[in-house]
């Protein structure tokens, strides 16, 4: 077996239908910033290494923690997620250090410290969530918590370029993330509870998960509207519809079913706050 895994293998293992996670977090920090065009090195660094790189830091931990789980759920082995063989947990471990660890020293010598700070607390929980020993996934609530990860990309062009941090959509965001979490681990809840691995989702059931994740969503939608009342109703539509026909029919198949409106809800979101966005720096407001 080779020392790393073929960047084949790893593009699967890093979830590319999922980058726009971190990706599109970072672009709309940059929009936040006013300075959508930047050629600012170090934001097109980040840029670069919240592609593979973190996604691989995310997912590849992920999969490596959760082999005895993944390998009862029917939704692993395709573009939701990797299968790993045995013969995988090494090169994958190898790959995913060689991969973050240069960029990441490359990054200090870009970025000041609060942005190299948050960049470094984000990789930190994604750790933290997948591997022992606080191993977050099968700690209930903290799990979810722990999520607000992934709207920590959303500040660093801020720090970065030294504009103020739009406090109001990181919140929500935020919120956003710990309820996406808790609707998504839903359709787990028989992988994880065979597998002994106590969830947010199997703690609530799929009523009390679908019930959660909405609470979350309409915080977040209620964070988002003094900055936008169009994206916080966008939010409110989506997310919370989607947790309501959850709610209506709590079962882990239902919420399987959803997963994919889960998958898309960044980019209707996102296309919803985008388009305000650009309009506004157009006409310079």
């Amino acid at each position: 077996m080779s020392a790393l895994l073929p960047l084949t293998r790893l593009l699967v293992i890093s979830r590319p239908a999922l980058w726009v996670n971190t990706i599109g977090t970072l672009v709309t920090g940059v929009w936040l910033t006013g300075r959508l065009y930047t050629l600012d090195a170090g934001v097109l660094a980040l840029l670069l290494y919240l592609t593979l790189p973190f996604n691989l830091l995310i997912y590849g931990l992920n999969d490596l923690s959760d082999r005895e789980e993944d390998a009862r759920s029917s939704r692993k082995g395709g573009w939701q997620g990797a299968r790993l063989r045995p013969e995988e947990e090494g090169p994958l471990l190898r790959s995913t250090l060689l991969l973050s660890g240069p960029p990441l020293l490359a990054l200090a010598l870009l970025l000041p410290p609060g942005a190299l700070g948050v960049l470094l607390l984000a990789a930190g929980l994604f750790v933290a969530y997948s591997l022992p020993p606080l191993r977050f996934k099968a700690r209930p609530f903290l799990d979810g918590l722990s999520n607000v990860a992934y709207a920590l990309p959303l500040a660093l062009p801020a720090l970065a370029l030294g504009t103020p941090v739009p406090w109001g959509p990181l919140l929500a965001l935020m919120a956003y993330s710990v309820g996406k979490h808790a609707f998504d681990a839903a359709q787990d809840i028989p992988a994880d509870r065979a597998a002994g691995t106590r969830t947010v989702a199997t703690t609530l059931g799929t009523a009390g998960t679908a019930a959660y994740a909405l609470a979350w969503f309409v915080l977040a939608g209620a964070l988002l509207w003094p900055v936008s009342r169009l994206t916080a109703l966008a939010l409110w539509l989506v997310c919370g519809g989607m947790a309501l026909a959850l709610r209506q029919r709590p079962t882990p198949e239902q919420a399987a079913r959803l997963y994919p409106l889960s998958i898309v809800t960044p980019w209707l979101v996102g296309t919803v706050a985008g388009v305000q966005l650009v309009y506004r720096l157009v006409r310079g407001i």
